[in-house]
């Protein structure tokens, strides 16, 4: 007779590595090819292990151990961005990864014992799934009520924006509409399902949270652009200077935004001058120019490299500079790009969905903040490299 929880128990580690594997290679899981191992691992072990224990007792074996052990994983997939289809096919992956390493075992098995193997097992996953949906479920909905409320918070100071120009105004309303149809519309269409309790938890209807989540964080970002803007232009932006090492500013921002170079196979070089180390500047603001040309960067830039390059150029200025391999931008463009709402009018650029015009008007006034300058080189076709030259330590005022 086939001990199966020691089967399994031997076979943990392949297992696990199979189902990364399966995972990161399926096309239709996009959110995991921008995780690292561990996250995409999560509660992976634990569940596989307590299947191992559940084996080794009876049918009547209580499950609730296996359950209770995998009650996070929902709410982390919802954390991580994963939508509803993705996790259930997840799951499917991991049924097929289990059995196929247990093949070999259930071959020299009894029908009565493959029988039972397969119901242990398709029974723990069922009921793990269910518990995974609605924990994912509570998180989505969280957040649905945490994107509520910091659109109320940020309404009030919306209303300011009135005093504005009429032709930034005549954008923002513009660039407001599309998104604010979509949290409306798919908004009704939930709350209609909630008092149905045989769709309320369904994968449509997943969905539908995430449309209404994913359009509402694009409104949100398109208002705290549109109030920092707002902010600079009334002068009420206050610097912190600190003594700030450039390498280490670079390289947190490296780390935030390498999981969208990966998701795009493209690599990330990082050239630092080591005599930077105790710059004069407000290191958040430095760190916010370096994250929106980088992201602007990886954004534009479908193969390649995006380089990152600091130098010191005197010992009253050094720069930085943002190299990619991008479409590039026009000559006639070049001029405008840092002016609000502006987009490039070219066939790739205009199809960014996640661009809100503002990433570099905003990047332009905080340079000028920092008293620096910004200057751009472009090729369409080529690329683009922005350079920004700053003082080693800024004039107080």
């Amino acid at each position: 007779m086939i001990d199966f929880s020691q089967a399994l128990q031997d076979k943990i580690d392949i297992i696990i590595q199979n189902w990364i594997e399966a995972v990161r290679s399926d096309e239709q899981i996009e959110s995991a090819k921008q995780l690292t191992y561990t996250s995409v691992r999560d509660s992976l072990p634990i569940v596989l292990q307590a299947i191992v224990t559940m084996l080794s007792q009876s049918e009547e074996s209580d499950i609730r151990t296996l359950i209770e052990q995998s009650l996070d994983h929902g709410t982390l997939r919802a954390k991580q961005g994963y939508e509803a289809e993705e996790i259930a096919r997840e799951y499917r992956l991991l049924r097929r990864v289990i059995f196929e390493a247990l093949d070999p075992d259930l071959l020299k098995s009894s029908a009565a014992e493959v029988s039972r193997a397969y119901r242990l097992i398709d029974n723990a996953l069922d009921e793990v799934i269910a518990d995974c949906f609605k924990t994912y479920t509570q998180e989505r909905l969280q957040g649905l009520q945490d994107l509520q409320n910091q659109l109320q918070l940020t309404n009030q100071e919306l209303t300011r924006l009135l005093r504005t120009s009429q032709e930034n105004l005549s954008h923002l309303a513009h660039e407001l509409k599309t998104p604010l149809n979509s949290i409306i519309g798919y908004s009704e269409l939930f709350l209609r399902q909630t008092n149905n309790p045989r769709v309320k938890d369904s994968a449509p209807n997943l969905a539908h949270i995430d449309k209404v989540l994913s359009n509402g964080r694009r409104l949100l970002r398109l208002i705290n652009d549109t109030l920092e803007i707002s902010r600079y232009d009334a002068g009420r932006i206050k610097l912190q200077l600190i003594a700030t090492n450039v390498r280490s500013a670079i390289g947190n921002v490296v780390e935030i935004i390498e999981p969208l170079a990966k998701a795009k196979n493209l690599e990330i070089a990082v050239e630092c001058d080591p005599v930077l180390d105790r710059v004069m500047t407000d290191y958040l603001r430095l760190q916010q120019i370096i994250t929106n040309l980088a992201s602007n960067a990886i954004r534009y830039t479908q193969a390649g490299t995006i380089i990152i390059k600091t130098e010191l150029l005197s010992d009253k200025y050094w720069s930085i500079s943002i190299t990619d391999t991008g479409i590039g931008i026009a000559s006639e463009d070049c001029e405008r790009i840092f002016m609000p709402y502006f987009r490039a009018d070219n066939s790739l650029g205009s199809c960014i969905p996640d661009s809100t015009g503002l990433g570099l008007a905003i990047v332009a006034r905080l340079v000028n903040l920092l008293q620096g300058k910004i200057e751009l080189v472009s090729e369409v076709g080529v690329g683009s490299s922005f350079t920004v030259t700053f003082p080693l330590e800024l004039d107080q005022f």
